[in-house]
């Protein structure tokens, strides 16, 4: 008997998964409540959709997890959807995918504000002027989340010629040749020229990137949040860039998500807004794909799925 896959994802991903060797079924499931296919199948992918995001706050439906064997996250962070989602056999996610998209992104942001190049742009003889421009080679990019968004930022920097220090809060050794691993993030936020935050957002990073932190950035440091928009403090980072305790920030992320139409930041003049869109998810579909082909496997001879979410640290 094949497995059944109820799946969250467009309708030409799941051809693709009907058309894998293994030959799973795969239904569609409703928009509107994606949770109630719990008992029509042995795994569910989902995504982390408005229906989700609606019902974070929600009790935990009586027949939840049903029949369902494994949960599989097609984004990497889980903070998006209810906490009981967690109570399934098993909880992966798409952990890896978008990463080297979002270290584009991150270095785009970095390049953009150290050269700004359009502000040195000239329309006519009358603004021919020379202007001093920023470096990348010699500044230091300080990462708070070493995984492997934080990686391959940390790879791309270095071959620029820039210092990496970063923080991470498994004690794991890093990945890449370089890093200056620090034990205490305020090391990080006080040396960093630019600080990029890709920490996931759990109960114990809400709001940690707070006051007392940015008071110790560097003037005229670059925030870049690529993480979630719970990490950081946003009333604080007003108050840091007004306070001139940091020189500009480039957001991917904000809680809520999108911001009420009345909120600052929409048009802080040291804030450059961007509306999620760092893991540009329609060039990495296939790489998705491909992993979840691939664990599909594993799960079928019997092997654990690579990516479990841990239960106990939120992601």
């Amino acid at each position: 008997m094949s497995l059944v896959i109820a799946s969250q994802f467009e309708p030409g991903f799941n051809e693709d998964l009907r058309a894998l060797p293994l030959g799973p079924t795969v239904i569609d499931v409703s928009e509107e409540r994606p949770w109630e296919a719990a008992n029509d199948a042995d795994i569910l992918l989902v995504r982390p959709s408005p229906a989700w995001r609606e019902n974070r706050g929600s009790a935990r439906p009586p027949a939840w997890p049903g029949r369902l064997r494994w949960v599989y996250s097609g984004s990497v962070g889980v903070d998006f959807y209810p906490q009981w989602l967690l109570d399934a056999p098993l909880v992966s996610c798409g952990r890896g995918v978008a990463s080297e998209e979002i270290a584009d992104y991150v270095v785009s942001a970095i390049y953009h504000h150290a050269k700004n190049l359009e502000a040195v742009r000239a329309r006519s003889l009358a603004e021919w002027r020379q202007a001093p421009l920023g470096r990348v080679a010699g500044s230091t990019v300080g990462i708070i989340g070493l995984g492997a968004i934080g990686e391959a930022v940390a790879r791309r920097v270095l071959a620029l010629g820039a210092r990496v220090t970063a923080t991470r809060r498994r004690p794991l050794p890093s990945g890449v040749d370089g890093v200056d691993l620090l034990d205490d993030l305020r090391g990080v936020v006080a040396s960093a020229d630019h600080l990029v935050l890709a920490l996931p957002a759990t109960e114990a990073t809400r709001n940690l990137i707070c006051e007392k932190l940015l008071a110790l950035a560097k003037p005229g440091a670059h925030l870049i949040n690529i993480a979630r928009g719970s990490v950081l403090d946003q009333d604080a980072l007003i108050r840091a860039l007004d306070a001139g305790h940091l020189g500009f920030a480039t957001l991917d992320v904000t809680e809520p998500e999108p911001l009420p139409a009345d909120h600052p930041l929409w048009a802080h003049p040291k804030v450059r807004l961007t509306p999620h869109v760092s893991s540009n998810y329609t060039l990495v579909r296939d790489a998705l794909f491909e992993k979840v082909a691939a664990n599909l496997g594993r799960f079928a001879r019997g092997e654990t799925p690579l990516d479990l979410v841990d239960r106990q640290a939120g992601y």
